[in-house]
């Protein structure tokens, strides 16, 4: 899942580079909304973003909202043949915090959960809500120089993570900003070569 005002079609050709030849890749693109942090402006959003402060008001509403359709092409994933413990979510940004979300409240096995320079959000509510299992895999990845989604939140939501899942892999990526770099791919080839097989 992409971030704040991209499109699915924005990571196609770097998840193509990544992904096993065996793996089908599903790159949905988010519906158009107002966004408060970007001053009520109409663009593609997986919920609203209110604020980026590690403790600043969240959308929950939209959250959840948004989970229910992650929910949902996982059951039609699996309606369609497809274990959904050969089911991996991943996103960047806004996406990945909302794969992080939605991994950790489905109630069955996913293969595992990729997520780059992202946060765990409505983190306060965790573990309570957790569905899943403590043993899905969870790739999280952040640049040490993001300016937007700060490494130090990264960092904190993985250490929450490892508070209550037994598999959470954190690493930064020195000078990396706000975006993916081909370490970081490899990476995520790595990981999903890893959790697939």
């Amino acid at each position: 899942m992409h971030g704040l005002g991209d499109t699915g079609h924005g990571w196609i050709s770097t998840l193509a580079g990544v992904k096993p030849n065996y793996m089908k890749v599903i790159c949905p693109t988010a519906p158009v909304m107002s966004v408060t942090l970007n001053a009520g402006f109409q663009m593609p959003s997986w919920f609203d973003l209110k604020s980026l402060d590690i403790g600043g008001e969240e959308d929950e509403a939209g959250i959840k909202k948004a989970t229910v359709n992650v929910h949902s092409w996982i059951s039609k994933e699996i309606e369609s043949g497809i274990p959904s413990n050969r089911i991996i979510l991943g996103g960047f940004s806004q996406g990945g915090a909302l794969a992080l979300y939605a991994a950790l409240t489905y109630p069955q096995p996913l293969a595992g959960v990729v997520s780059l320079s992202c946060w765990l959000p409505l983190h306060k509510q965790f573990p309570g809500i957790k569905k899943s299992s403590d043993e899905v895999p969870i790739f999280q990845a952040h640049g040490d120089f993001d300016p937007v989604v700060p490494h130090k939140f990264g960092q904190l939501s993985a250490s929450l993570m490892k508070s209550f899942m037994k598999n959470v892999t954190f690493k930064s990526y020195s000078g990396l900003s706000h975006s993916s770099s081909d370490e970081e791919m490899e990476d995520v080839k790595g990981f999903l070569k890893n959790w697939t097989q």
